[in-house]
C-alpha cells in the first residue's frame, strides 16, 4: 500500500479519458505500431501476430486499433492473406524485408479503417482494410525528392 502524498478528489478533474470501447469511425488516420504478439489460435493448431496501433493525430489520437494476422495456420489462403497484409504494413513503412515484428513499431503509416457491425455475438468493431504510407511524398522516377531533415 502507498500512502499519496495528498488527496485527489476525483469530482475535481474532468474525465479525459480516451479508452472508450467504442470502435472509431471508418476512416484514414495515421497510426503507428506500437507493441505486437505471436498468440496461439483459439484451436491450437496455428498462430496469428497481434499487432497494436496507435493513432497518432486528429480527435481520436491515442486509441488503439488491432491487426490479428494469420501467420501459422492450416489453412493456407489464411496464410496468403497475412503475408500480403505483412507485406503491405511492411513497404508503408519502408522496408523491402520483414523478419521481426520489432522492425515495424514506432513508424508511423496510415490505416483505412472500416466499422465492423455488431453481430449476436459480438459488439461492433474496428478492422483495418490497408495501409499505406504516411509520407505524401510522391515522386516520378526522374525527379529527386529531397526530405526536410
Amino acid at each position: 500500500m502507498v500512502q499519496l502524498p495528498n488527496t485527489i478528489i476525483t469530482a475535481d478533474h474532468e474525465d479525459t479519458r480516451s479508452d472508450s470501447f467504442e470502435p472509431i469511425p471508418k476512416g484514414e488516420y495515421t497510426a503507428m505500431v506500437n507493441y505486437s504478439e505471436m498468440k496461439d489460435t483459439k484451436s491450437g493448431n496455428g498462430q496469428y501476430l497481434e499487432l497494436t496501433f496507435e493513432v497518432l493525430e486528429g480527435d481520436h489520437k491515442g486509441r488503439l486499433v488491432w491487426e490479428r494476422l494469420n501467420l501459422v495456420n492450416p489453412n493456407a489462403t489464411a496464410v496468403e492473406i497475412a503475408q500480403r497484409k505483412l507485406a503491405e504494413i511492411g513497404r508503408s513503412v519502408g522496408l523491402q524485408t520483414v523478419e521481426d515484428s520489432v522492425q515495424l513499431h514506432d513508424k508511423p503509416m496510415k490505416i483505412k479503417v472500416l466499422v465492423e457491425p455488431a453481430t449476436a455475438d459480438y459488439s461492433a468493431s474496428n478492422k483495418i482494410n490497408g495501409f499505406s504510407s504516411a509520407s505524401n511524398l510522391k515522386a516520378s522516377p526522374a525527379e529527386e525528392v529531397k526530405l526536410p531533415f
